[in-house]
């Protein structure tokens, strides 16, 4: 036998022997805490998100699962944290839409597909079109209407995807919107009461206490199907315009080239953590719905996501900074 097939009798040999390693290695996963590192500041979904799902984690993996906030520059900082950390499983990011709509407002530090693994989509929340109860329009059609024989209508953005919801709504119906900043919906809401902004989109949580209250409208939302907060109002879809979503949601990402089998666990281990009842219950009284999904199908979704945001960012003369 020659030293060649010698050489190549031994690999045979090994292989079986280094896949089992592999493998019983894998099993193992985890043998210490896995944390997971929330990009905001706590109280949002995101941050209840992780803390409802960390508990039974823990109880099913016997290791602790802390969340570390590490807000800052809407996401990136903590986003980054993932970015850079090792791919073995031991730290996780749970992230919202702000994930890929970052890719139009910001330089990042990083590559919002190539840098990250997408274990599965958490939650979904729609968003809602609401305006003061003294603005004319009722409906997407006649805010259409109005705004093409009114210049001049404005919308409360405070970042993000609420302030490319506006965007894109405008650029599918061929209407021109201003748009006026703030730092956030409680800033936004005094000024959109009174009619001194005329339309916002924005988060069906955040608004629904004042369409409830009758201050505000709603005029549609904007989600898949119909929000079980608003059963009675349209999608943006019923009413106008086919196709049209626009939501916030959450997702768990890890660091770049995972390894398959920690992977194929986190995503079967948090899928099973995400129908814990509690944990359902908890979403249902946020105005969130529980989604989850294979890593294949995460991907994709962010992909277009950050196509969809980005396309429309560009379009209305959006660069990043």
């Amino acid at each position: 036998m020659t030293i060649a097939r010698r050489a190549l009798g031994a690999a045979a040999l090994a292989a079986p022997a280094l896949l089992a390693a592999r493998g019983a290695a894998a099993q193992a996963w985890p043998t210490r805490a896995v944390r997971i590192v929330v990009p905001y500041t706590p109280g949002g979904v995101s941050d209840i998100t992780a803390r409802l799902i960390a508990e039974p984690l823990a109880a099913t993996w016997g290791q602790p699962v802390p969340v570390e906030n590490r807000a800052g520059a809407d996401g990136v900082i903590g986003t980054e944290v993932v970015a850079r950390a090792a791919p073995d499983g031991y730290t996780l990011g749970l992230v919202s839409v702000g994930h890929p709509v970052n890719a139009a407002f910001y330089r990042l530090p990083f590559d919002t597909m190539r840098d990250f693994t997408f274990v599965t989509q958490t939650t979904a929340t729609p968003l809602v079109l609401c305006a003061p109860r003294a603005f004319a329009p009722n409906t997407p059609a006649e805010l259409v209407d109005y705004a093409k024989r009114n210049p001049g209508v404005t919308f409360a953005g405070t970042g993000g995807v609420v302030r490319l919801a506006p965007v894109l709504f405008a650029q599918r119906t061929g209407i021109q919107l201003e748009y006026v900043p703030y730092r956030g919906s409680t800033q936004a809401h005094p000024d959109l009461m009174a009619n001194r902004v005329n339309i916002m989109f924005d988060t069906v949580p955040a608004a629904l206490p004042h369409i409830q209250s009758g201050a505000l409208k709603a005029l549609a939302t904007t989600g898949a199907r119909r929000s079980p907060q608003l059963p009675e109002v349209p999608t943006m879809a019923e009413a106008l315009l086919p196709g049209f979503e626009a939501a916030t949601w959450g997702m768990i990402i890890a660091p770049a080239n995972l390894p398959p089998a920690v992977l194929a666990k986190l995503n079967t281990d948090i899928r099973a953590a995400l129908r814990n009842q509690t944990v359902i219950d908890r979403h249902t009284t946020l105005g969130a719905e529980i989604v989850s999904n294979d890593p294949d199908t995460m991907r994709a979704f962010v992909q277009a996501e950050m196509e969809k945001w980005v396309a429309a960012a560009r379009a209305a003369g959006i660069l990043p900074q």
